[in-house]
């Protein structure tokens, strides 16, 4: 009887200690549901690709002033990334109908005369948008020139009613800057902030979380893996290894016969060592060292990229007004004076020393006229 009045009485312990505290914590913890279990999951893919936004009709009215003004405060000083070279310079880039222009052989040259401003996957931010009859002016990393500050418009009269210049007159160029103008067909039309980012799209990453994430979306799928699979492959360019593999901690450059050529070292014994041949911006010889001793040499081409037109960068009216020249004005190349034998002549001698009368001669004898 006592036994089992002792079992009666720790079975009471045992409900009155851990039945409150299974219950408080049920409270305090709910299962998760499996809509709950996949929210987080759901959640960042639609952060990261939202659903496409409906299409801009065909007939749709002008744009409002009041979205006008929307637009500007919805994209000024937004935070992107960039999915396109931008040119360096007052050229900047045009967007009409999903196509980017200039592109192809004349974006490569444009980019090879100034030099690029933003490379795809750069982070950049809208500093100025303005809304034309027919396109969309957006400035990006403060434009290509250096927009005046208010204190620089402003002019003091002197004592006399002289202006006094209280700033440059001049606009500076922006180097780290340049444009983008979308434009439309006939006006720029009603549509929502969502509309305009799928149009900039082509051009502009707004979803992208990262540098790294934006660069990947414009590169070829076999090099987006090569990338995430930190591989280099054949016929890569320099930027690709570097977001394949990291900045090489030893670069070392060669010459190969009348080739010269950067090999860039990934690893040291006793792991793996990767040595990555570099010719003009292209990747030609991937050579891997196995712990174990095993030589591994990839020389054949594993991708292809586009590359500027080299005839196309040569045209002598691609290049700039103010290159310089040995022509005369208005002299054009077809009309330049050629020998006849194709063989330039040598340069005329200079006339032999004649004496000189002793003396100082007279102001007359200088002037030409007798003494």
């Amino acid at each position: 009887m006592e036994r089992l009045r002792f079992a009666s009485f720790l079975s009471f312990l045992f409900l009155l200690i851990v039945l409150p505290a299974t219950l408080v914590r049920g409270q305090s913890e709910p299962p998760a549901t499996q809509d709950q279990a996949s929210a987080p999951a759901s959640t960042n893919q639609s952060q990261h690709s939202q659903a496409p936004a409906p299409p801009i009709p065909a007939g749709a009215a002008r744009m409002s002033r009041q979205t006008r003004l929307e637009i500007i405060r919805d994209f000024e000083m937004q935070i992107l990334y960039a999915r396109a070279t931008f040119p360096m310079g007052t050229k900047g880039l045009k967007l009409k109908n999903g196509v980017m222009s200039p592109n192809g052989p004349e974006l490569q040259q444009a980019i090879a005369l100034w030099g690029p401003a933003i490379k795809p996957g750069d982070p950049a931010h809208i500093s100025f948008v303005q809304i034309k009859e027919d396109h969309i002016h957006f400035d990006l990393n403060g434009g290509p020139v250096h927009r005046k500050k208010w204190y620089e418009h402003v002019q003091i009269s002197g004592a006399n009613g002289a202006p006094v210049q209280t700033g440059s007159n001049e606009s500076q160029p922006n180097p780290h800057g340049t444009y983008l103008d979308v434009y439309f067909e006939k006006y720029v039309p009603e549509m929502t902030a969502r509309q305009l980012r799928d149009l900039l799209y082509p051009v502009l990453d707004f979803n992208a979380r990262n540098k790294e994430e934006a660069y990947l979306d414009t590169v070829p799928p076999k090099v987006k893996e090569a990338i995430q699979g930190h591989r280099v492959l054949v016929g890569m360019n320099t930027e690709m290894v570097v977001h394949a593999k990291g900045k090489a901690p030893k670069k070392v450059r060669e010459r190969d016969g009348e080739t010269e050529f950067e090999e860039w070292i990934y690893g040291e014994p006793p792991q793996d060592v990767d040595f990555v041949r570099i010719v003009s911006d292209e990747v030609v010889r991937v050579e891997t060292m196995k712990v174990g001793g095993q030589k591994i040499v990839r020389t054949e081409k594993e991708v292809i990229l586009e590359k500027p037109d080299k005839d196309t960068e040569a045209k002598q009216e691609d290049r700039p007004a103010n290159a310089p020249s040995l022509r005369r004005p208005g002299e054009d190349s077809e009309n330049a004076p050629k020998p006849s034998d194709g063989v330039n002549p040598l340069p005329p001698a200079a006339p032999p020393d004649f004496p000189q009368p002793s003396g100082n001669p007279g102001p007359g004898a200088l002037a030409g006229s007798p003494r």
